[in-house]
């Protein structure tokens, strides 16, 4: 199966700006797939996307994952197949969260730093209120 047989229902891998999901096709938009997110696979770099790894610019953008069920336009040729069983989402975050966490711990730099201010940060925020 190629990205041109993918129709609507069927389950995903996308990557949507730095992050990588696992999702449904809910609608073909020709030239890009509208997805609903299930799982997270890759949680989203932090900082300029125009200046990866980069500490020192104008503006360090947090970056979210994107939310349960949210739906994106992923451009088809980010989008495969997914065979396998869907991870719960909020534990796939905390996966994806703890190995970007992880790599950017091996990272001596103010762009790592500023990363897992921001990466805590969200953290936070995504699991108030779950036990």
């Amino acid at each position: 199966m190629n990205e041109n047989e993918l129709k609507i229902g069927d389950i995903v891998t996308g990557i949507y700006k730095t992050g990588k999901y696992i999702g449904e096709i809910t609608q073909d938009r020709s030239s890009h797939y509208l997805v609903k997110v299930k799982a997270v696979l890759k949680h989203p770099q932090q900082g300029d996307l125009h200046n990866p790894k980069q500490a020192e610019v104008p503006f360090f953008h947090e970056r979210r994952a994107l939310a349960f069920h949210e739906q994106t336009n992923i451009p088809k040729n980010m989008v495969k197949p997914y065979v396998g069983e869907i991870p719960d989402y909020y534990s796939s975050l905390a996966l994806a969260l703890d190995q970007l966490m992880e790599q950017l711990d091996s990272e001596q730099s103010s762009y790592a730093s500023m990363s897992k201010e921001r990466l805590n940060s969200l953290k936070q925020e995504y699991f108030r209120g779950r036990s």
